[in-house]
């Protein structure tokens, strides 16, 4: 109990600490300097990422990370354990990357803002009208450069198990014609989830596979994409862990 309350004090007092960093990044914003505004939003949320995972007393070993395409944006495509899995994706895949995220995130501010700089995106699953809106804009962000990451599941399995990917859901990267690169999270629903929801130490493994072209797929083949990237997810979870 004492470490899930000293990573909560911690959270929000760093939170408050790295407000000269936003401030910078408001201005750089406002001042149109993309490419330094990027670097700076990407080297805060990284290093904010693996502070937290740390302090949770989480390891993470990744592999695969040869995988990812050194140029141009991809769309990385995640099961969902657990609370933690955005800042381990976020803190130990070097990517610059933003997440199409839930929408009640809109509802912590700072949080809200910093994922903003990033160009996260804020999905109501319940809203089919809204969703498409997301997905569109989504898109766009990836047609301009910047990765994004997405769980197809909708929604953290708390375990081990790999849940069915919501029908559509890689449809943003068809849209954007950008590859797909499958990334199979495992261990990361033990830090919380496993404990009703005090944070313990665990060991976290990230297997990043080969991307996935977009361009020149058949229909049939854009229509067995979500399934074809879950069956490589589904193996990554089935391997010893490193």
């Amino acid at each position: 109990m004492l470490r899930t309350i000293l990573w909560f004090i911690y959270f929000g007092v760093h939170l408050v600490a790295i407000q000269p960093s936003l401030i910078k990044v408001n201005r750089l914003a406002e001042q149109g300097k993309t490419t330094e505004h990027d670097q700076l939003t990407d080297q805060t949320a990284k290093k904010w990422a693996r502070s937290l995972v740390k302090l949770a007393g989480v390891t993470v070993v990744t592999t695969g990370a040869e995988n990812i395409p050194p140029e141009g944006s991809v769309l990385f495509v995640s099961n969902h354990q657990g609370n933690f899995d955005i800042p381990i994706l976020l803190g130990y895949i070097d990517k610059p990357k933003a997440f199409i995220a839930k929408i009640e995130l809109l509802k912590l501010p700072l949080i809200r803002t910093w994922m903003t700089h990033l160009k996260c995106v804020f999905m109501d699953r319940t809203d089919i009208r809204q969703s498409l809106k997301v997905i569109n804009q989504a898109a766009d962000h990836l047609k301009e450069g910047y990765s994004m990451v997405i769980f197809p599941e909708g929604t953290r399995s708390k375990s081990k198990t790999l849940g069915e990917f919501k029908p559509g859901s890689l449809k943003l990267a068809l849209k954007a014609g950008v590859p797909i690169v499958p990334v199979a999270i495992e261990g990361s629903y033990k830090i919380m989830e496993q404990n009703g929801f005090k944070i313990k130490p665990a060991h976290v493994t990230i297997t990043i596979f080969d991307p996935i072209p977009t361009t020149g797929l058949t229909k049939e083949q854009a229509t067995d994409l979500p399934e074809r990237v879950r069956k490589i997810i589904e193996q990554g979870l089935s391997l010893p862990c490193k």
